[in-house]
């Protein structure tokens, strides 16, 4: 009689865990950060709960500041940098700015889409905000 030794199962996580993606549709690699103790596991906190209250909070956004506040919680929760800056040609509309939420291992595909969307239908609707941003990266010649 031979004895195996049971599979390596990671400890369980202190929060929930968003659901598994169907295979192929993301590249997140949740298996490769659920398997190492040592990884960033906070990415994987994003449920899909979680994910529908921040575009909500996205959608209340008052000012710039306000936005800027956003993107500190964004990077302290789930350690992604959420960038919001004028793009590389000239700046006519809201699409001509960038808004990218970084690539991190467990973050998934879709919240890296819906995140932007959400912040370009909050600028396209507060045009004050997008003027903000194009005023803090120098584009109106502040001082």
């Amino acid at each position: 009689m031979s004895v195996t030794e049971p599979a390596y199962s990671p400890p369980p996580l202190p929060f929930p865990v968003r659901v598994e993606c169907p295979p192929g549709a993301c590249v997140c690699e949740r298996d490769r950060v659920l398997a190492d103790p040592q990884a960033d596991h906070r990415p994987l906190a994003l449920t899909r709960q979680q994910e529908q209250k921040l575009l909500e909070r996205i959608e209340r956004v008052e000012n710039y500041e306000d936005l800027k506040h956003v993107q500190g919680l964004i990077r302290k929760n789930i350690g992604a940098e959420l960038r919001i800056e004028p793009g590389p040609n000239e700046v006519r509309t809201v699409r001509g700015i960038l808004i990218v939420l970084e690539e991190r291992p467990g973050l998934c595909k879709k919240v890296r889409q819906s995140v932007p969307a959400a912040v370009r239908r909050l600028l396209g609707e507060r045009p004050e905000i997008a003027y903000a941003i194009l005023d803090a990266h120098d584009l109106f010649g502040a001082p």
